[in-house]
């Protein structure tokens, strides 16, 4: 399991949000911190540095933070996961459950690069989802999902068994809520 001193330093721990029993690791924290954020930014250039990817793929809201200076940095086209109902053109979606619900993200078919290979970005990886759904969507489009980062996982909620076969790195983990 990963640990990053520097991110775990920098994100904000908030007990019994948004249910009493749940400690909620709150990633905006981070971003505030501009020596924290630059060494997520630097850390997942390095990590990608070899990988062979073609674009990069970012997952609403947080994940849009993550993924727009790692595409910058690295010249990458950015290709947006959005919510329902977000993107004028023409979408392709895909539904996921929810804790308490379902669901859909969309994405402009044409900002998909068929046959490349793309990475996925999030800012935390729970259940798996929201990642899950946006490898299957990307997939659908007819690219190649090269590996999915996070900043945060969270092993203890089981998201290895909907991404079991995918390459999934991170920058730390916990152990428990």
């Amino acid at each position: 399991m990963h640990t990053d001193p520097v991110v775990d330093a920098a994100i904000r721990k908030i007990p019994d949000f948004p249910k009493p029993g749940i400690l909620f690791y709150d990633l905006t924290s981070l971003l505030a911190t501009p020596p924290a954020f630059a060494h997520t930014v630097d850390r997942m250039v390095e990590m990608y540095a070899d990988a062979g990817i073609n674009a990069v793929a970012a997952i609403e809201a947080r994940g849009f933070l993550l993924a727009a200076p790692f595409a910058y940095r690295t010249g990458l086209p950015l290709v947006l996961l959005r919510k329902a109902g977000k993107l004028p053109g023409r979408t392709l979606g895909r539904e996921f459950d929810l804790e308490y619900g379902t669901d859909r993200i969309e994405v402009h078919a044409e900002d998909v690069p068929t046959g490349g290979r793309v990475l996925v970005v999030d800012d935390l990886i729970a259940t798996g989802g929201t990642v899950e759904a946006a490898c299957e969507l990307l997939e659908e489009a007819g690219a190649t999902v090269a590996g999915v980062f996070a900043v945060v996982a969270l092993p203890f909620l089981d998201y290895a068994s909907r991404l079991q076969g995918r390459d999934v790195r991170y920058l730390h983990a916990y152990d428990s809520e």
